[in-house]
This record gives C-alpha cells, structure tokens and sequence, in this order.
C-alpha cells in the first residue's frame, strides 16, 4: 500500500511539471491564433426610406456616380440585371488619415479596390488594398423596420503584414466605418431628392 502511495505521489509530481509546461504551451498556442484572427468590420445604417426605395437607389447606376463623386472613388463597372447587381469602385484613403505605423509601410497612403454584390435581400462586399497583402470582406443584410431600410454590415479585415498588420487591419477598418457612415448618409439625402 505503501508503494502504490509513493508511485501516486510521483506521478502527481510528473503531472504537475508536465501540466504546467502543456498549460504554457497552450497559453502561446492561443496567443499564436488570437494574433492571426481578422478583425471584425460591423456597421448599421439606419434609413428614412423603405427597403424598396434602398434596392431602387442600389440598381440605379446615377446613384453610384453620383455616390463616388461625393463621397470619393472611382466608379470601375456597374452591372445590373434583373435579380442581381455588380458593382467596383476604387477609393483611396490618404496617408494624412492613417496612423505612423501604417505610413511606414505605406507612405503614399492605401488605394482600396471595393466589389460589392446585391440581391434583394442583400449582398456581399470584398476589399482589396493595393500593394498589401490585405482584404476586407463580408456581407450586407437588408431589412426594414418600421418602414424604415436597415442595413447591417457584417465583416472581418485581414493583413498578412507582420508587426504591423494589426495596425493595417484597425486602420482600414476605422476608414471604412467612416465611408460606410458617409455613404449611408448620402443615399438618404439622395433617395429624398430623387
């Protein structure tokens, strides 16, 4: 009996000193997975408009330019059929609103391609940054409450940057939210002056 007490006790020993180095080992293993996740894109816009007034604004190719012209962009291709819309634009965000560490790879600011897809219950968007191996991507849900469109954005950004990727993706994102907020605003002016 006694025996079988000090075998325990040393595999208890062996336990301990292995469990905590599996206990470290998967402390890094989580670090390792936590700094390659994306970081999330959610944006909610909210209009004054029915769903159907959005969908109408959204197959009108006027609105798109005039969209671009205001908010900034290049209206690449515009594609509309019956059951489903294209759309590409390129818009560049300007080294004055990134952070240092996202100007020291990039100095001359990110030019940003912008594919989005649309149905009548939503769509899909992708964002590819040039000259960075980054891509924003994710999808757009239309509903509408109270008569009113609501269109909730659902995302992640991905920079393959080491160091300074996090950076990349954050700024990215905060520059989007803002342009997904400027858009917004502009389709409500402009679905109630057309």
């Amino acid at each position: 009996m006694e025996v079988s007490k000090l075998v325990l006790a040393k595999a208890i020993q062996r336990i301990r000193r292995h469990g905590s180095a599996i206990h470290r080992l998967g402390q890094a293993a989580r670090q390792v997975a936590c700094a390659d996740m994306a970081t999330p894109l959610a944006y909610t816009a909210t209009y004054s408009h029915p769903a159907d007034a959005l969908r109408a604004a959204l197959a009108d190719e006027r609105y798109w330019k005039d969209r671009v012209e205001e908010v900034g962009g290049v209206l690449v291709e515009f594609d509309a059929a019956e059951d489903r819309l294209h759309v590409r634009m390129v818009q560049t965000i300007a080294a004055a609103e990134l952070p240092g560490a996202v100007t020291a790879v990039r100095p001359e600011g990110l030019v940003v391609t912008r594919t989005e897809t649309y149905t009548q219950e939503g769509g899909s968007f992708d964002a590819d940054v040039e000259g960075v191996p980054a891509r924003v991507s994710g999808t757009v849900r239309l509903t509408e409450q109270d008569a009113a469109a609501v269109a909730v954005v659902d995302g992640a950004a991905e920079v393959g940057i080491p160091l300074f990727g996090k950076k990349i993706e954050a700024a990215v994102v905060a520059r989007l939210v803002d342009m997904l907020a400027a858009e917004a605003e502009f389709t409500d002016t402009w679905i109630t002056n057309h």
